[in-house]
């Protein structure tokens, strides 16, 4: 291999690595038990193999994370479950626009992430 070439492929091998560094600091640090919850949760709405639904699922949450910040994370994701709720309670969340959007969003990025992550939502 020509020295032209070595130093060509070395450049580009720290570039990569620069990259990949920088995507993952770049990704909002959620608490891990957040990270763990929501993993349980997509395991239990889309099983399947163990270790392969692990992996989907932890990469469902990555990319919400590299998205969206820990504070509204956990606004979107407790109107979305909040929204279920009957009775009055519930009207409190349905009746918000606000929320309302939050939801939107949140079903939103997830939709995009699960796909990203190889879950076929249509098998459920």
């Amino acid at each position: 291999m020509s020295p032209v070439l070595r130093k060509l492929l070395s450049a580009l091998a720290l570039g990569a690595t620069l990259a990949i560094i920088g995507s993952s600091a770049a990704a909002h640090d959620y608490p891990t038990a957040d990270r763990v919850l929501y993993v349980q949760e997509c395991m239990r709405q889309y099983p399947g193999a163990h270790y392969e639904m692990v992996n989907k699922c932890s990469c469902v949450i990555d990319k919400i994370a590299a998205q969206v910040s820990p504070d509204d994370f956990d606004t979107m994701s407790t109107a979305t479950n909040a929204n279920s709720i009957s009775g009055e309670r519930g009207n409190m969340i349905r009746d918000s626009a606000g929320m309302q959007d939050q939801i939107k969003r949140f079903r939103t990025l997830q939709a995009a992430a699960k796909k990203s992550c190889f879950i076929n939502v249509d098998a459920k």
